[in-house]
């Protein structure tokens, strides 16, 4: 796919403190990219940096191959931008904030009606036009919101938390509209609801500490095996279960049950064959994979309490 956004190698320095060290990621052009972190991890200045509300101390920002600090006009006609905190003003409607919108955007008089009908389609907004922003409901508002960082059509749109503040049934709209976004956009998406990446992204990139500690597709991070959970009805010594072929680490559970590190080359059918010929009466084998949840963890974490 094309590439849509490119950092490369973002540095920040706010006075003698290393925000963002080092960022270097990519969006394709019809993906939905999951930017995560813990409170602290430089994700909001990284934010600002891609949206141009804050020049790097060091690195690029491409769209579409164009660099943002030397062609910011041409690269903001690219970027759509819905901040933590949506610039609405409570006492226009829809469709004057729209307008309003629209016009700073640079969108020509003659597409602007097209262009309000097109954006309050996307998000659900076809009868709310002539309603003040402050008499709805905080979950339109959040349309509201998106719909004017995609009144200028643009190629890449960036979300900042989003759902925040919003009850179950707003947050499935807004997870459903995003889903969608993908589809004629590249989506980049900040939150710290980690289900919330799970549903609607293609790939996630997690952030501690300034650094970009993980990046990969979601459909591989499912289906990622990261050892074997174990159960013998008469476990032997763990010397034993090391020296399966394959097994790098074992960890005693209780019960016989084991949780069994792998080597990349090892084969389950191997160690289950060996666990029947031995006797050790095998009573479950089962793959271990690691979710979202337990990789953010074991990155940020640890490095926290060190």
């Amino acid at each position: 796919m094309e590439t849509l956004l490119e950092l490369r190698d973002i540095h920040h320095w706010y006075g003698g403190f290393h925000a963002v060290d080092g960022v270097s990621l990519n969006l394709a052009q019809g993906e939905v990219l999951g930017l995560l972190g813990p409170n602290g991890a430089g994700k909001s200045t990284t934010m600002r940096i891609l949206s141009g509300a804050l020049v790097p101390t060091g690195g690029r920002v491409l769209i579409q191959g164009l660099d943002m600090a030397r062609q910011p006009l041409q690269t903001r006609r690219l970027l759509g931008y819905l901040p933590e905190q949506p610039p609405l003003y409570p006492n226009l409607t829809v469709d004057e904030y729209l307008t309003f919108a629209a016009r700073l955007r640079g969108v020509p008089r003659r597409q602007r009606h097209g262009a309000l009908a097109t954006a309050k389609e996307q998000c659900g907004l076809q009868d709310h036009g002539r309603r003040l922003i402050g008499h709805l409901s905080k979950g339109y508002q959040q349309r509201v919101g998106i719909a004017q960082a995609l009144i200028h059509r643009p190629a890449l749109v960036v979300l900042d938390e989003p759902t925040s503040g919003l009850d179950p049934n707003q947050i499935r709209e807004i997870r459903d509209l995003i889903r969608g976004l993908g589809e004629d956009h590249g989506v980049l998406l900040s939150t710290h609801i980690l289900p919330e990446v799970e549903m609607v992204c293609d790939r996630v990139c997690i952030m501690d500490r300034g650094r970009l500690v993980f990046s990969d597709r979601l459909d591989r991070l499912r289906g990622r095996n990261d050892g074997l959970l174990i159960q013998l009805q008469q476990p032997p010594p763990l010397e034993q279960l090391q020296q399966l072929p394959g097994v790098a680490g074992v960890e005693p559970l209780g019960e016989g049950r084991f949780q069994l590190t792998l080597d990349e080359d090892a084969d389950s059918a191997v160690i289950a064959e060996r666990s029947v010929r031995n006797g050790w009466i095998l009573r479950e084998l089962m793959p271990r994979r690691r979710n979202l949840e337990q990789v953010f963890v074991d990155l940020t974490s640890g490095a926290r309490a060190a």
